[in-house]
């Protein structure tokens, strides 16, 4: 008996399975011409036995033939040759209605099976709507030419009035049958195929979810977005673009990481990236390029912003006083706090799929690019540099502290940049710079020092002498006059050799221009045993100013 159920339940499931030839969104349509095919070859089947027993054995043959149709069509339904298998039923119904008409007469109903043939023709999403029409009139005109030919002529066979009854009341029956099991299989396939449709929607939803989750790690909002909506940008290839490029570097980040556990460094700069990321997100930046401490920011691509330059200004400013919570994190962890030097250069760039097509990243490629992290290696922590072209692009909105003319690696001609303190217009932020308190040594701090960069780069051994002294800067007194933004690598001496010989840096914010040499230096590194020691000083200094 379980044999017998498992052979019948294989061999009813077979109505759905797929050919491979076959669309997913005909699937309905399959399932309902399986199970009407199948009840013609039963019903053929059947007749043979009923036309028997009448006896009318003309028409038992003829139904001995039809079921042998009926195979062969359901066999090539199931092998994908529909339209063949549509065309062969059709021809099929009406030699059979035909036949039967002429044999039996009019009244037993059998002309009636033709009117479903235009059904079973519009059912078919694989015939031409050119085809169904011209197609679906044939079967009505033939509806109406048996009825003219043989509608009232005297059939070869005559039967008993209540067989013609019985006949024409069961094929009304079948005929009801057959359209209820279309319209009932119809909409079982129907509703399958849309609660499949509907798990694959959700799975794909979940999936669409999980790559922006994953990705947007990588990539920004923007390229995200871009590469899902547009996937042809993808290709590799690029093209000319103006934008705003924004460039940021923690100070002293590097010297810091090699002093400092690396689960520490993580923490920290995982901190710092949160807060940074999520403003830059607000005001619409494509992070391009995070390279260790430092990013580069696009404004301007993938999408076009009228407004990059002032967008990105106020997004550097308010980078810069998110800095303060970040700070605020770090020291409630026991870790250093941080400062951050951010350079914008407004420039045209490529920008596009650049890499290989097994390997691409989004970016942007140009001169304007290296010259952004020129401007931005100017800078000091909490300073905020721009160029030229930024200031005209964003207009009269900027509020402007100090300019600088500079001559940068590999450039011929000096460059004008622009220290930002705030923005007016629609974004009307404020550069939030809390300069701590200079402290009067009463006695100063003699150190010696190594010019960086500039005409005496490389020079060793200038003597010095710390004047004034807060948390991140002093005023430092040097032997000869330095320029503005020059990189300085200074020791303290008059100390034990240990603590001689740790390197602290510094960069030259500000000169007094009068002799001897005062030189506001901002520090950009300075090792923990320099750092204690500068407090112990400022806290002696204090403690003297008070007596």
């Amino acid at each position: 008996m379980n044999k017998a159920r498992f052979f019948v339940g294989g061999f009813f499931r077979r109505f759905s399975d797929l050919p491979e030839n076959l669309q997913e969104g005909h699937y309905r349509y399959f399932v309902v011409y399986s199970y009407v095919f199948f009840a013609a070859l039963l019903f053929h089947f059947l007749f043979i036995f009923i036309f028997a027993l009448i006896p009318i054995r003309s028409l038992a043959f003829l139904n001995v033939g039809s079921t042998t149709i009926w195979v062969l069509i359901l066999w090539l339904h199931f092998k994908g040759k529909r339209i063949t298998s549509i065309f062969l039923a059709s021809f099929e119904v009406i030699l059979h209605a035909a036949m039967c008409v002429v044999s039996i007469g009019w009244e037993t109903g059998f002309q009636n099976y033709v009117l479903t043939l235009p059904l079973m023709v519009f059912f078919s999403p694989w015939a031409d709507n050119r085809v169904k029409v011209p197609l679906s009139a044939f079967f009505g005109l033939t509806y109406v030419a048996l009825y003219f030919f043989f509608g009232n002529a005297t059939p070869h066979n005559i039967i008993e009035p209540w067989l013609r009854i019985t006949l024409y009341c069961g094929n009304s029956v079948a005929l009801c049958f057959v359209l209820s099991l279309a319209a009932y299989y119809y909409n079982t396939a129907a509703t399958n195929a849309e609660a499949t449709l509907e798990k694959e929607k959700s799975k794909l939803e979940d999936l669409t979810v999980l790559l922006r989750k994953m990705f947007g790690r990588y990539l920004s909002t923007e390229v995200m977005n871009s590469l899902i909506e547009n996937p042809s940008t993808l290709e590799l290839g690029g093209e000319k673009r103006s934008v705003t490029i924004m460039m940021t570097d923690l100070r002293g980040f590097t010297a810091l990481s090699e002093r400092l556990e690396p689960e520490k460094v993580v923490k920290m700069l995982n901190t710092y990236f949160e807060v940074m990321v999520e403003v830059i997100s607000r005001f619409n930046g494509t992070i391009n390029e995070i390279v260790g401490d430092a990013l580069l920011i696009i404004f301007g691509a993938p999408q076009e912003m009228p407004d990059r330059a002032q967008r990105a200004v106020a997004c550097a400013i308010e980078m810069q006083n998110k800095m303060a919570e970040v700070n605020e994190t770090n020291r409630s962890e026991g870790l250093p706090e941080l400062e951050m030097g951010i350079g914008l250069n407004e420039t045209e760039v490529i920008v596009g799929n650049i890499g290989s097509a097994k390997r691409s990243k989004y970016a942007a490629v140009g001169s304007g690019v290296n010259m952004t992290n020129r401007i931005e290696s100017y800078t000091v922590g909490g300073q905020i540099f721009i160029s030229e072209s930024v200031r005209q692009k964003a207009g009269e909105v900027l509020r402007i502290d100090a300019q600088q003319d500079v001559l940068p690696k590999g450039s011929e001609t000096p460059l004008r940049i622009y220290e930002v303190g705030g923005i007016a217009g629609d974004f009307n932020l404020v550069l939030e710079k809390k300069d701590p308190p200079m402290m009067t040594l009463a006695q100063q701090l003699p150190i010696v020092y190594t010019v960086l960069d500039g005409k005496d780069v490389g020079k060793r051994g200038f003597a010095g002498s710390v004047v004034e002294l807060s948390r991140n800067c002093a005023n430092i007194a040097l032997s000869d006059a330095v320029a503005v933004l020059t990189n300085l690598k200074m020791n303290l001496v008059d100390v034990d050799a240990k603590l001689s010989a740790r390197d602290f840096y510094g960069k030259v914010t500000k000169s007094s221009g009068e002799k001897p040499q005062t030189h506001l230096v901002h520090f950009t590194s300075v090792p923990p045993e320099v750092d204690s020691y500068f407090q112990a000083v400022q806290k002696y200094a204090s403690r003297q100013a008070a007596i």
